[in-house]
């Protein structure tokens, strides 16, 4: 078992090394987009913000990750799973990658895994800032806290 905090780093690690590996793409360098290229969906920089958690842990969400309590990210209707966007709230920021569609309920924009609203210290629908930031590849582990190689050769338990 780790600590809140651990638990969140561990989760963040894969969204900090897709952010590290996108940072260079993003300035200097770059093409013209080609006309090939789709128009990148509008994201206004404030929304409506709901978490999601305890009656889809198990279930596997529209990107191909399976919603665990651990789970940080975020559903978004228009954009790709994968892009990383970083939402603020309350002096808590930080960057979730979209592994689901909705929200479809109380004319939300964004709903946040129960890991996310945690992290965030969101506990009800409320007013959020956004911003897409890059992107991820998006694999069925997007999202999840690493496991240590000591937790994964026993399964998670712990020797004592």
């Amino acid at each position: 078992m780790c600590t809140a905090m651990a638990c969140l780093a561990s989760a963040l690690a894969p969204v900090t090394s897709a952010l590290a590996a996108t940072a260079g793409t993003a300035s200097g360098g770059a093409s013209a987009p080609s006309s090939s290229q789709k128009p990148k969906p509008k994201v206004h920089p404030t929304g409506i913000a709901t978490w999601f958690g305890p009656g889809f842990y198990g279930q596997q969400t529209a990107c191909g990750q399976t919603l665990t309590p651990a789970v940080v990210g975020v559903a978004n209707r228009t954009l790709p799973c994968g892009t990383l966007v970083q939402v603020s709230y309350r002096g808590h920021t930080m960057t979730v990658p979209v592994l689901d569609r909705g929200p479809y309920a109380n004319h939300a924009d964004w709903d946040l895994t129960a890991g996310a609203a945690q992290a965030l210290d969101i506990t009800e629908t409320v007013h959020i800032a956004t911003s897409v930031v890059g992107s991820a590849p998006n694999i069925p582990t997007l999202g999840s806290p690493l496991v240590a190689p000591a937790e994964a050769a026993t399964g998670g338990a712990q020797a004592g």
